[in-house]
């Protein structure tokens, strides 16, 4: 595995029992609502089928079952303390029979080309080790019609929120991390990893170079994180196709475990 990734599944394992009250917190709330609105933008149709990539403890994934009564979701990560928690929040929330999770990373997602009617990703794109490969596997298993959705933080370009930002969040919110959660560690690589972050219009970019069209974005809160939409208008012929191998399930095994609730593969 990649040295980032083997860093990061460290540390997320680290952080979890925390993860979901320091986001309340270095949000200052608004996470949730984030979400809710990123979820809308996924326009799933009745009956359909999104992946979460990086799902984590799944509150995108609650938030798209809710924003979408009769779809359904699967959830991908590759740290299992987090997918742990996960599935606690989703049993907890009654949400069993519509969120399965399965176990892989968001560089080579175990699943075969164009399974699902729209897949989203939230404050996950800073941890990966190559965002271009990692955009290429969403676009690759979104269905052509699909919608990408991408929620993440960005740098505010108002100045004087700018420098209130700077000071919250690459010196308050590592302090807190330390103090509330015992991670300072990790509570300093996540505010850092924003630094040389691409800005919003250079996400847009990548999307667009992975085959995406109408791309666009809005900033939130005013202009620290960003929602991008884009649209799979046809199937790619100039890329490469995985594959349907034993451990890969294909898009009806993973309707029918999503449906079924279980784990089937």
């Amino acid at each position: 595995m990649h040295t980032k990734a083997q860093f990061v599944r460290t540390m997320f394992a680290h952080i979890a029992r925390s993860y979901d009250p320091m986001n309340r917190l270095m949000s200052l709330g608004c996470d949730q609502a984030w979400r809710r609105y990123a979820a809308r933008q996924a326009a799933l149709p009745q009956g359909g089928l999104a992946l979460d990539v990086a799902t984590g403890t799944a509150d995108l994934a609650l938030a798209l079952t809710r924003g979408h009564p009769r779809a359904r979701v699967v959830g991908v990560d590759f740290c299992p303390e987090m997918v742990e928690l996960g599935r606690a929040k989703v049993a907890m929330a009654g949400e069993n029979p519509r969120i399965h999770f399965v176990m892989g990373d968001a560089l080579q997602l175990p699943f075969t080309d164009g399974c699902f009617d729209a897949v989203t990703s939230s404050f996950a794109l800073r941890n990966v080790a190559d965002i271009p490969q990692a955009f290429a596997e969403m676009s690759r298993v979104l269905k052509a019609g699909g919608r990408m959705v991408c929620l993440e933080i960005a740098r505010p370009t108002l100045p004087l929120f700018r420098q209130f930002f700077h000071i919250y969040f690459y010196r308050l919110v590592p302090l807190l991390g330390r103090i509330l959660a015992g991670q300072g560690e990790a509570y300093h690589y996540l505010p850092n990893s924003l630094t040389h972050f691409l800005s919003p219009e250079e996400l847009k970019a990548v999307m667009e170079r992975v085959g995406l069209s109408e791309v666009w974005y809005r900033r939130l809160m005013p202009g620290t994180v960003a929602v991008h939409v884009g649209f799979k208008e046809a199937e790619e012929s100039h890329g490469r196709r995985r594959q349907a191998l034993p451990q890969t399930p294909t898009c009806s095994q993973v309707k029918a475990a999503n449906t079924a609730g279980g784990e089937s593969w």
